[in-house]
């Protein structure tokens, strides 16, 4: 080969080096289309991030006002259930506290009834105590005294006794007198026994002579005015009173002083 075409061959491969880039240059290019493919992807991603969190906060919202409704929905019936149960328990309170209070009245008025089983009966009997105690104090004491003393002082007769049979005299020999004594002698008798058995039964008289009127327990037939006495006073009583226990069972009927006018 000659000079020449050495020379020729040199030159055709420098220029062809020349046109081709060196490799730094190639480096420094590969590292910027790295660094723009990198920043570009680092873009693209955050973008990516902040379109779902608005997506997310978007659905969030939305769901949030979707069950809303339903929420408040939910919690009146619950209130509304809550007020029923405090209505109903109230109510059942007071329903105990009325069953209770009706258990007591009802052993309380059973027990009156037991108490008071007899009123009506002790009440008819009063008026035979008010005849017998009437025919009692019809003989004077001074009939009876002068009886007495005429027959020599006979024993009493005792008033658990049964038998009507005096020491008196026999019976063909007895006055008109004698017979009255033990008349007198029997009705006593009687009226006694029968307030003796009233006893048993808690039927108790009461005689209010001295005492001050009380409405509630007499019956004022008249007023008179008495120097001696206070206003309001009982000083005579027609009838005597009497109680069943603790209630009256009959008003006594008094009369009452009433106030002297100067």
């Amino acid at each position: 080969m000659s000079h020449a075409q050495v020379f020729q061959l040199f030159r055709s491969c420098a220029a062809s080096m020349s046109s081709r880039p060196s490799m730094n240059v190639l480096h420094r290019q590969s590292r910027r289309a790295m660094a723009m493919r990198i920043r570009y992807y680092s873009d693209v991603k955050s973008g990516n991030e902040d379109k779902e969190g608005e997506v997310e906060e978007e659905n969030k919202s939305s769901e949030g006002s979707s069950s809303t409704p339903a929420e408040n929905e939910w919690e009146t019936k619950l209130k509304a259930k809550e007020d029923e149960v405090t209505d109903m328990k109230s109510r059942l309170q007071y329903l105990q506290a009325d069953f209770l209070n009706l258990q007591r009245n009802a052993a309380r008025e059973k027990e009156q009834q037991k108490d008071f089983a007899i009123s009506r009966f002790a009440s008819d009997l009063l008026e035979t105590v008010d005849v017998l105690a009437l025919a009692i104090k019809s003989v004077p004491q001074s009939a009876l005294q002068s009886s007495l003393s005429s027959e020599n002082g006979p024993s009493e007769v005792s008033l658990s006794s049964t038998t009507t049979e005096s020491s008196g005299p026999p019976a063909s020999q007895k006055s008109a007198q004698d017979y009255l004594v033990e008349l007198h002698r029997g009705v006593e008798m009687t009226h006694r026994l029968l307030l003796s058995t009233l006893f048993k039964y808690h039927v108790k008289p009461f005689d209010p002579i001295g005492d001050v009127f009380d409405p509630n327990k007499m019956e004022a037939l008249y007023q008179a005015p008495i120097p001696d006495k206070e206003p309001g006073t009982v000083i005579d009583c027609q009838k005597t009173g009497y109680m069943l226990k603790d209630r009256v069972l009959r008003a006594a009927q008094v009369g009452v002083a009433q106030e002297v006018k100067s």
